[in-house]
């Protein structure tokens, strides 16, 4: 069952070839044998999984349509609120802390069918690019335990590369669903900022945050984007604008599949900037296939420039901790969550001792560089010039829109690096985002679809950036490229045997 992809499973599940529970149940018997060593899951909820499961079961039993996701088991990353199942963001001072409410993709999956099997590892408040961060422990990748599984959605990436869930959500605020999904070898979506309500959604940097699918194939992505999609009311940020209908967009992806030359009139561009001497070898040997099988498909391909790509790195890391340091100036012990000090305890003693002991290293050192850059007499000199810095940054991307489509490069310069290497050199690990970082910034539509598997084995993603609300041709080229390519290897040791 776990080879049928998301879209396979729902399709099966109402026509009642396999039932819901059954379904359910053999994912929770894969968690439970592989995990313990892979480290995907914080949380599993098996019984609330199979209270949904068999709803979904007697809907289908009654001749109602249960929903375009109708049984699929779904996991979620540790930042998006549950009613009452704890979610602590990988973090020390949330132990304990279940939320009263479900956010608003939660709510939206469930209303489509989907079962919630559990809440997937991540880094602490999804600051990370290789799931090292989390309070947890980490998590591990599937085709080399000794490698991590990229971050902070690591966990969500793992989980569906290694079969232990039939799709999952993540969140991308720096590329914290592609570059994942490209360690991991899955297809991973970050939609258009406002695209997908960000209520219910443990913010980071509120900027840049975005929730997005992390699926086995493509047309699992664009069905669970279609299920999320839309106006929320609640979220201030939300876009008031008509989102894609799942069937819409599966009809898309199935007209694609079937045409000879899919992508022609599609305008693609490769920016000189990705393309440089930190791009590994056996990455860019992957890349440039992709590329070749886009043209014969149909595409047409460009270079283009964006010429204000050495200052993204900065400029994202001077406005994402500048908004982390006031978003988690909230948990201060007081109203949820772990609590530091003693009854003797005054007021700032309390605070220091609840955020010393409740924060990981990461999260502070983000938190100290968000309040310095903040700080009165440096708000200008800092904050202020990256957000000017990041105007410039989307107007690259507007100008090379004008010319292009679709922008294309790896999701990552190399592929998944050994655990511990990088985590004692805190630039070394944000260059791992260095091609991601953009799209956030430029509130663009990205995605990352695997693309091939290094020298040593490992899967490479390529990335693919579009126009603002214009994931359909994202879709459209990836599916595209999926089909030339088949259906990306999966991690052998998950799906050679099967637990009985």
């Amino acid at each position: 069952m776990h080879d049928l992809s998301a879209t396979e499973q729902a399709r099966s599940v109402k026509a009642g070839e396999i039932s819901a529970r059954e379904l359910t149940d053999h994912y929770l018997a894969r968690i439970e044998r592989f995990d313990a060593d892979l480290g995907a899951y914080l949380r599993v909820d098996a019984e609330g999984a199979r209270r949904a499961a068999d709803a979904v079961d007697a809907a289908v039993a009654r001749g109602d349509d249960p929903g375009p996701l109708a049984g699929v088991p779904l996991g979620l990353k540790d930042v998006l609120v549950t009613e009452g199942l704890e979610t602590t963001a990988a973090s020390k001072i949330l132990s304990g802390f279940v939320p009263p409410y479900d956010g608003t993709a939660v709510a939206r999956l469930r209303a489509a069918g989907a079962v919630v099997v559990g809440k997937l590892n991540c880094d602490e408040f999804a600051m990370g690019s290789s799931n090292e961060n989390s309070a947890a422990g980490p998590c591990r990748n599937p085709w080399d335990p000794e490698r991590v599984p990229g971050g902070s959605s690591g966990g969500s990436a793992a989980a569906v590369a290694a079969g232990l869930c039939g799709a999952a959500l993540g969140t991308d605020t720096g590329g914290s669903i592609r570059q994942p999904a490209s360690f991991c070898g899955v297809v991973g979506l970050k939609p258009t900022y406002g695209r997908v309500s960000r209520y219910g959604v443990i913010a980071y940097a509120s900027s840049l945050d975005q929730v997005g699918p992390m699926t086995a194939t493509v047309e699992d992505a664009a069905l669970l984007y279609g299920c999320i999609a839309g106006f929320d009311p609640r979220d201030a940020t939300s876009l008031e604008t008509a989102a894609d209908a799942p069937e819409s967009l599966r009809q898309s992806l199935a007209e694609t599949r079937s045409a000879a030359t899919p992508l022609d009139g599609i305008r693609v561009g490769l920016p000189r900037e990705y393309f440089g001497d930190g791009l590994a070898d056996d990455v860019r040997r992957c890349i440039d296939t992709a590329i070749a099988s886009l043209r014969d498909r149909g595409a047409t391909v460009t270079e283009v420039s964006l010429p204000h790509s050495e200052y993204v790195l900065p400029t994202y890391y001077l406005i994402a901790t500048a908004e982390a340091s006031s978003n988690l100036a909230r948990y201060d012990g007081v109203r949820y969550g772990a609590r530091g000090g003693d009854a003797d305890s005054d007021l700032l003693d309390m605070y220091c001792k609840t955020r010393g002991a409740g924060f990981g290293d990461e999260v502070k050192r983000r938190i100290m560089l968000g309040t310095f850059a903040l700080r009165a007499g440096y708000y200008d000199q800092f904050y202020g010039k990256a957000q000017q810095a990041r105007a410039l940054i989307k107007r690259d991307f507007d100008t090379a829109f004008e010319t292009v489509d679709v922008i294309a490069s790896a999701a990552s310069p190399t592929a998944a690096f050994r655990a511990g290497s990088k985590t004692s050199d805190p630039l070394a690990m944000y260059l791992m985002d260095v091609f991601t970082l953009s799209c956030n910034l430029a509130g663009l539509p990205g995605l990352s679809v695997p693309c091939g598997l290094t020298d040593d084995g490992l899967p490479v993603g390529l990335q693919l950036l579009g126009r603002p609300l214009d994931e359909a041709s994202l879709l459209k080229v990836a599916a595209a490229y999926e089909h030339s390519a088949g259906r990306a290897a999966r991690p052998a040791r998950y799906f050679e045997e099967v637990p009985s």
